[in-house]
């Protein structure tokens, strides 16, 4: 959920959000980061692109809006996504449930419709957060969360109403849209139960027993649904989860959990390491990961239902050209460890803290209030670029922990799209590296390089130009909206097959060389 517990930091934060972003920390100093060797006839496996299928956004209702309908579709042509997560269908303000005089339940579908119609109409399909608890169906109507919408996270009073609330939302779904179009959608149970997003006390216990009866509701509609959970933060109980769904024959079809980058080690391994921002959420994938092998269903998928570098709405981090670079890295160490990973959020159409307050806050979305574009955003659409292979970099090729910023693909039509960075901690200027990168068996002599970086594909010194306007006008948000346009690619001649490249600090770069025929 992006802010979690930690709700309660935005007070402190807010008050360095109006302040110019990075400011200068390290000497900008070249370094030599060594060679690289890309060998196009090299073992590969297959890279499905697992960060892109899916994206998380607000809640429910705010689906309804055009603004939000034009970043999911600006979003869906510069990566293809197919699902998004989202919370509180189940939320008063969505309708969905109500109770007569005499206490019986009461359904209206109407803007459930329109929530999963405008999903489709745009070629994306819900993948559907059960969540929160009706006020009326609510065991303690007080038991209300900080976020602005105020969610009720309180258990049902009636779990028999529960269950009907299920199978009557689940049969709806099947009878508007058919069971072959809902059974390749899916359905996790609530949204990090064991942080206060749940109020059921014991938290595990309880929320153990909503997953039951709610999966076993969904199967009963239909066994083709596909349903799963903990969706815990902190990539916590996935291993008592698995073990309860097999102790008691649980219907259950994926496992899925959160982390984000600045997460604690105490919280997340009960550890007291200092875990980089840049390691922590493939450590946690991998935690995950290595529990369901070891689970008595070590088949089940692994679905990353919420991540990003920071919880926290820190204008140096998720704002900046920071996340070309942390994005990558990260890719490069979660592949082969899960089959899906959902970046929070694709849009800073979002109200969790409030009402957005002004275009660059440090929001979780690749695209900022005014439809503008940041720097993640075109860092997405460069690594969209990546081909479905993944090259093994040549053995004794690498010096200075070069591969370490390198990942080389090839796409089907044998061009091989590589991408290099530059990381640096968000905040500082870092120092820029030269890399030497060598393309075996192509037969190429140029190379194309497309950039994301401080200088490139980032609107911040522009909107920092126009004095950082709170409310932006509709001429500047075209002018800002210009300005975080990617440059057309740059040509590089190869010399023996070289071409050595200087990345900026907070850089990435993204290169193609095509075979020659």
């Amino acid at each position: 959920m992006g802010i979690k517990s930690r709700f309660v930091l935005l007070a402190v934060l807010s008050l360095a959000l109006l302040r110019p972003l990075a400011p200068a920390q390290v000497a900008n100093t070249l370094q030599d980061h060594g060679e690289v060797v890309i060998d196009a006839s090299a073992p590969a496996h297959p890279f499905p692109h697992f960060w892109e299928h899916m994206f998380g956004s607000e809640r429910a209702i705010v689906t309804l809006r055009e603004s939000y309908r034009n970043d999911l579709r600006d979003v869906k042509k510069i990566t293809g996504f197919e699902y998004v997560r989202f919370h509180a269908i189940f939320h008063d303000e969505v309708g969905i449930y109500d109770e007569d005089a005499q206490g019986h339940p009461l359904y209206n579908f109407s803007y459930v419709d329109q929530v999963y119609d405008g999903l489709l109409a745009n070629g994306v399909r819900p993948f559907i957060e059960l969540s929160f608890m009706p006020k009326k169906l609510a065991a303690d109507k007080n038991a209300l969360h900080p976020f602005w919408y105020k969610q009720n996270v309180s258990p049902p009073k009636d779990w028999n109403k529960w269950d009907d609330l299920i199978t009557q939302f689940t049969k709806h779904l099947v009878d508007r849209y058919g069971i072959d179009e809902v059974s390749q959608w899916y359905f996790e149970v609530w949204n990090e139960p064991n942080l206060d997003f749940w109020a059921g006390d014991p938290k595990q216990a309880t929320y153990f027993q909503l997953y039951d009866h709610t999966a076993r509701a969904l199967k009963a509609v239909s066994p083709r649904l596909r349903v799963g959970g903990p969706a815990t933060a902190q990539a916590a109980w996935a291993d008592a989860f698995i073990r309860h769904c097999a102790e008691n024959k649980v219907p259950v079809d994926f496992v899925s959990s959160h982390v984000y980058g600045n997460d604690k080690a105490e919280d997340v391994f009960g550890t007291h390491e200092a875990i980089p921002r840049d390691q922590m959420v493939c450590r946690a994938v991998k935690k995950v990961h290595d529990q369901i092998i070891a689970s008595p269903m070590p088949g089940l998928p692994l679905f990353w239902t919420e991540f990003n570098a920071s919880y926290m709405n820190e204008p140096e981090v998720t704002d900046s050209a920071y996340m070309g670079p942390w994005m990558a890295d990260t890719i490069r160490q979660c592949d082969g460890l899960v089959n899906e990973m959902s970046y929070w959020t694709f849009s800073d159409v979002f109200e969790e803290q409030g009402v957005v307050k002004q275009p660059f806050y440090g929001g979780y979305g690749l695209i900022a209030a005014g439809g503008i574009p940041k720097p993640a955003y075109n860092a997405f659409r460069l690594l969209h670029q990546l081909g479905d292979e993944r090259l093994t970099l040549a053995s004794g090729s690498v010096s200075n922990s070069a591969s370490d910023s390198v990942l080389a693909t090839r796409r089907r039509d044998g061009t091989l799209v590589v991408a290099a960075w530059n990381l640096a901690p968000p905040g500082t200027v870092g120092s820029d590296k030269n890399v030497k990168l060598t393309f075996r068996e192509t037969g190429a002599s140029q190379v194309m390089v497309s950039r994301v970086d401080p200088e490139h594909g980032d609107v911040h010194k522009a909107y920092q130009a126009m004095g950082s306007p709170r409310y932006p006008t509709e001429a500047q948000i075209r002018q800002l909206r210009s300005a975080a346009e990617l440059s057309a690619p740059e040509v590089y001649e190869l010399k023996d097959g070289s071409v050595t490249i200087k990345i900026p600090a907070h850089g990435l770069l993204l290169l193609e060389v095509k075979r020659a025929q």
